[in-house]
């Protein structure tokens, strides 16, 4: 193991210029914090912390824990997706009051996918500043390893729970030409997976980017032929918090074959494979053998997703 140099000398300028900055008063300050390991915070995000007049936070018993192992402990106010809206009139009251406040959420960016965006507009809109910090964000963390090479990317966060609405949501993304990114929880991780298999290209790669910055840090990308199967191959695969990269279309302009497979979905509800395939031949003029294969994957892809 290589030790670290002694660089703390080297970081008392630094540290200098972030304490001399402008922290102006009746401001919400918009923190990112680490998506895993603590040592992924600024220093600039210290000191902020640090000279806050309160911390409003996503739970405070995460955020307290997070405080004390930098040495700090500050009044915390909780501001979850239940409460957003009560909560910002309190929060205005006080940046009117002059006070400092800063707006942090479990991990990673406030507002990007977790609670935050509902405050921001009603400071904003109170005429209050806002200051963003940035920092850790679980979507660029994994876009920077994932090696897809595509200058855009579609966030698309957490997909519906129900499979119905899932897969409604989908749909609607199989022309975007934009990687797409995708957040899921452990418990739900299979389903997508197979849902996604179900909805999309199998030569499209996808990246899995599972506890990132933690001690089981795990990057793979595969095709989503072969997504299904590696996910089911180890149970310790399907632990963690994912984020799940999609591979955009390669002809965002290539209707004709996003309509024959919805309409293969829909058909492969009622029908057999061959009886699938052989209508939608009919119905879409395209030839049925290549339709066969295609619905045969979006059916060994939605039962496996089942087991």
């Amino acid at each position: 193991m290589t030790e670290p140099s002694n660089s703390l000398s080297t970081l008392l300028p630094i540290m200098h210029d972030v304490s001399h900055q402008t922290y102006p008063s009746a401001t919400l300050y918009v923190v990112a914090t680490p998506i895993g390991n603590a040592g992924d915070i600024s220093l600039r995000a210290l000191h902020t912390l640090s000279i806050v007049d309160a911390v409003a936070c996503e739970d405070t018993r995460n955020t307290g824990h997070l405080l004390t192992r930098y040495g700090l402990s500050k009044n915390l106010i909780a501001a979850h997706q239940h409460n957003e809206r009560e909560v910002a009139d309190k929060l205005i009251a006080r940046l009117q009051a002059g006070e400092r406040i800063a707006l942090v959420s479990d991990a990673g960016t406030p507002a990007v996918s977790d609670p935050g965006a509902r405050i921001v507009d009603a400071v904003r809109n109170a005429g209050l500043r806002v200051i963003p910090l940035p920092g850790a964000s679980a979507a660029v963390t994994a876009l920077s390893a994932s090696g897809l090479l595509n200058d855009q990317f579609y966030f698309v966060g957490f997909l519906p729970a129900k499979a119905k609405q899932r897969e409604t949501v989908l749909f609607g993304l199989q022309a975007i030409a934009a990687t797409m990114v995708f957040y899921e929880a452990p418990h739900r991780i299979t389903e997508t997976v197979a849902a996604l298999a179900a909805a999309f290209e199998p030569t499209r790669h996808i990246v899995f980017a599972r506890e990132l910055t933690k001690l089981f840090e795990e990057t793979h990308r595969c095709t989503l032929a072969e997504a299904v199967t590696w996910i089911n191959a180890d149970p310790n695969r399907q632990k963690g918090e994912f984020v799940l990269l999609l591979e955009g279309a390669a002809n965002a302009g290539d209707q004709d074959q996003i309509e024959a497979e919805r309409i293969l979905g829909i058909l492969l509800e009622e029908c057999s494979v061959k009886q699938a395939a052989a209508l939608a031949a009919q119905i879409t003029g395209q030839k049925k053998n290549a339709l066969y294969e295609r619905a045969l994957q979006m059916k060994n892809a939605s039962e496996q997703g089942e087991d």
